[in-house]
């Protein structure tokens, strides 16, 4: 007798969609099984009229545990992740005190949030100018990749310029790991920002000038060519341009494993938002204007990304509109930057791809599940629905309108961009290795079920 029998949902596959049963023991799946074969289970989850899809995996987000717990923690910030659909988060080193930056660290992050987690969860090892010798000990830990900034960062971590990175580069490749950016020029940012401020131009229009798609271009350029002399791997986070997305493209087209991510707001918010808006909306790379976010969905369905992530970078609703850590906001270069959205992009994405854009669902299965998986060596374990993989379930009414208010938002700081957002398509179940985690818009698991999840050896 299996453990649980999820029936008559439309399974999404990285390449098809059919009516199925799927059978569940001991939180893995069990088999995926013709229509109309009858299994005895001690529990039946109908789904009849919905898709079944892979749970969702966000390749990026800023948890800020421990240290900044006033803007996330692992409870509100993974219970919101369950809630949206992603059943697997891989958490950032910095906005943490410290930066998870070696294996000492590394061990202490993991007894403060274990016991909080809903979501499995994964680590990104920290990537800074001193901690090259620290860099194995963290992949041996099961760290999936490594995080550097090639631009401006927050004064919890350090950049890395081109001679570090390309350094860093020859050491992860040793051990066959791979390397994530943030890339945006560090010197053209710098130099637009102390132009804008000169020219007094301190307004929206100026902070989205400070960082043109050519500070993003430049540096992923940068980045590819290095990856190729040191045959590297390499992961370009949050990719808000489509020409910059044609660049990963043409390096993966030559086969070298370059892999990326793209996110939610990217492909649903414009820079016409933050000039309307202001604070809620500042992000970096910003968002870009409404012909790039159409033209950014085709690589979405070519495959280049893997990921749309939240890129969740939560801060309390002072950090946007009055002070940061005890310093006044003065103009819109001294606003927080970052999106609020692990809770959201799911059924964003879903909306916007699905809905809006007449996209296949298996578009959104691939690039959300299959890809990271594969990308952040977690494949078998997570990002597909197969016979011995974890049973990470997804199920989502097509069907079901939604409109995003911050009371029902599950972060610390109940303020996103995308509040007020309506569309249509949710997900109202999550199951994480057999066990419903969320549904229909509430946790009913306990917490600290998540677990750490490590890279495949």
């Amino acid at each position: 007798m299996y453990d649980l029998l999820v029936k008559s949902g439309k399974l999404v596959t990285p390449d098809c969609i059919y009516e199925t049963d799927i059978a569940i023991k001991e939180g893995k799946i069990a088999a995926v099984l013709e229509p109309g074969i009858e299994l005895e289970a001690m529990k039946v989850i109908d789904a009849q009229g919905k898709y079944v899809f892979p749970g969702a995996i966000d390749t990026h987000a800023h948890l800020n545990d421990p240290g900044y717990e006033w803007r996330e923690d692992y409870e509100h910030g993974t219970a919101a992740a369950a809630v949206g659909g992603y059943t697997t988060v891989i958490d950032m080193p910095l906005q943490n005190e410290p930066a998870m930056t070696n294996a000492g660290i590394m061990d202490k992050k993991l007894a403060k949030v274990g016991t909080n987690a809903y979501t499995d969860y994964c680590f990104w090892g920290g990537l800074i100018p001193d901690n090259f010798d620290d860099l194995k000990e963290l992949d041996k830990k099961g760290c999936v990749s490594f995080k550097s900034f090639i631009g401006p960062v927050s004064p919890d971590y350090s950049s890395l310029n081109y001679g570090q990175a390309y350094e860093a580069m020859q050491i992860i490749k040793e051990f066959d790991g791979r390397v994530g950016f943030h890339c945006e020029d560090y010197s053209i940012i710098k130099w637009q920002e102390q132009r804008m401020k000169k020219e007094g131009r301190m307004n929206w229009r100026g902070f989205l000038d400070s960082r043109p798609v050519i500070a993003e271009m430049v540096a992923t350029v940068d980045m590819i060519e290095i990856a190729k002399a040191t045959e590297c791997k390499i992961h370009i986070c949050h990719v808000s341009s489509p020409d910059v997305a044609q660049k990963i493209k043409e390096a993966q087209e030559e086969g070298y494993d370059i892999t990326a991510e793209t996110c939610a707001h990217y492909l649903s918010l414009t820079e016409d938002d933050v000039i309307a808006k202001g604070p809620l909306f500042k992000c970096a790379p910003p968002l870009r204007t409404p012909e790039e976010v159409d033209r950014l969905w085709k690589y979405v369905e070519e495959g280049v990304f893997s990921g749309i992530a939240s890129d969740h970078s939560p801060c309390s609703y002072d950090e946007k509109y009055n002070e940061i850590l005890g310093n006044k906001i003065g103009n819109v270069f001294d606003v927080w930057g970052g999106i609020s959205g692990i809770q959201s992009c799911f059924q964003v994405a879903f909306d916007e791809g699905c809905v809006k854009r007449n996209i296949s669902p298996t578009v959104l299965a691939k690039s959300m599940a299959y890809l990271p998986a594969k990308a952040f060596g977690i494949y078998g374990k997570k990002g597909d629905i197969k016979p011995g993989f974890d049973a990470d379930l997804v199920i989502l009414d097509p069907q079901k309108e939604w409109e995003i208010t911050n009371d029902s938002l599950y972060y610390v700081n109940k303020i996103s961009a995308f509040t007020g957002k309506k569309g249509k398509g949710l997900p109202v179940l999550t199951m994480i290795r057999g066990t419903v985690v969320a549904e229909e818009g509430k946790i009913v698991a306990e917490k600290g079920y998540g677990r750490f999840v490590k890279k495949n050896k």
